[in-house]
């Protein structure tokens, strides 16, 4: 039958997908097996499973993954060690000599004859060779090659992202940038057409003030003379 695609993934399906891989670690086996063994019980595929462990689910389960492989270390020392203690307690021991009734008078003879030249030597002990059991290193399978593979896309695709996002936000920084330059320039302008028309004030204000002393009003009668004001801002009498 086969399987059904699926695009959503719940809670529970992430949990059983990082406890599953979690127990292959600790167990010694691989991560594949424990993909297929996910995509059988979700209805999915193992690359789908094998994609959502290492796009999602592997970065909140590192310490996990680091305490599930000192477990799998450990396991395997303790296996080690106990194969190691039943083959020596397997290995055939050294029968040792029993003589019989009719040699005993003749061993007795023999040992009061060597006696009066040369002492008798010591039993030589026979000592057991354990076999020694060296270390080699397991040689990387298909499966492990092909997790190493979806980690390295996984990890190049994360990290395009993140040059991508640095391009764009370099980007906007420009255009700030050259806004903020802008908006400088035109806050200068502003300024200096502020302290013009300062200056224009004034001189208006002075006129006005000038005005001000050179005209005589009368409470009673009509002003007796005139003035106007010249282009210069100055005060200049009108004959009537």
């Amino acid at each position: 039958m086969a399987k059904v695609r699926q695009d959503a993934w719940s809670h529970e399906d992430d949990l059983l997908l990082a406890e599953t891989v979690l127990r292959h670690i600790r167990e010694g086996s691989t991560q594949l097996n424990a993909f297929e063994e996910v995509g059988d019980q979700l209805n999915r595929t193992a690359a789908a499973c094998g994609f959502r462990w290492n796009a999602e689910v592997r970065r909140r389960y590192e310490k996990a993954i680091e305490i599930a492989k000192r477990q799998r270390k450990e396991r395997k020392r303790a296996i080690a060690q106990q194969q190691k203690l039943q083959q020596q307690t397997q290995s055939p021991s050294v029968p040792s000599y029993q003589p019989s009734a009719e040699d005993v008078p003749a061993q007795q003879d023999l040992q009061a004859q060597n006696s009066e030249t040369t002492t008798q030597p010591e039993p030589i002990e026979q000592k057991q060779q354990v076999p020694s059991f060296a270390n080699h290193q397991s040689v990387p399978s298909i499966d492990d090659i092909i997790v190493s593979l979806q980690e390295f896309k996984s990890n190049f695709e994360h990290n395009y992202q993140k040059h991508s996002n640095i391009e764009q936000l370099q980007q906007e920084n420009e255009t700030l940038r050259a806004e903020n330059e802008d908006l400088e320039k035109r806050l200068k302008q502003v300024e200096k057409e502020y302290e013009s028309m300062q200056e224009d004030y004034q001189v208006l204000m002075s006129i006005m003030d000038k005005a001000r002393k050179m005209v005589v009003f009368d409470d009673d009668a009509e002003p007796s003379q005139a003035f106007r004001m010249d282009k210069n801002g100055n005060l200049e009498q009108v004959a009537r």
